[in-house]
């Protein structure tokens, strides 16, 4: 055992608590395609455990090697998470807060 978390996937369509967007999950969406923000619903990926519920802010954005990394804040505890775009988030939300990153060659 290595004591990593695991993911469970959960398949749950949601409505954006920031932007009010209808959101249609598809097991690893843990934030709005719309807006960027999500919900500190987790503990870790997917088990739905924490008790915190609080908006969390897409406080910056790196393009790193082939993706982007999303960096959430939550507004209610301060927690911070990265986690990775999906392949259907806005282009226009995800470069507004595109943040320089470290060159990789």
């Amino acid at each position: 055992m290595t004591g990593l978390p695991t993911f469970k996937r959960v398949v749950e369509d949601f409505t954006c608590g920031f932007c009010g967007t209808s959101v249609k999950g598809k097991g690893y969406t843990n934030h709005c395609p719309e807006c960027l923000w999500s919900s500190h619903v987790d503990v870790n990926p997917g088990d739905r455990a924490s008790k915190c519920g609080g908006l969390m802010k897409p406080h910056s954005v790196v393009f790193t090697r082939s993706n982007y990394t999303i960096t959430h804040k939550c507004l209610k505890c301060g927690k911070t998470k990265n986690v990775e775009a999906a392949p259907d988030d806005s282009r226009d939300a995800l470069s507004a807060r595109i943040k320089p990153g470290p060159i990789i060659v």
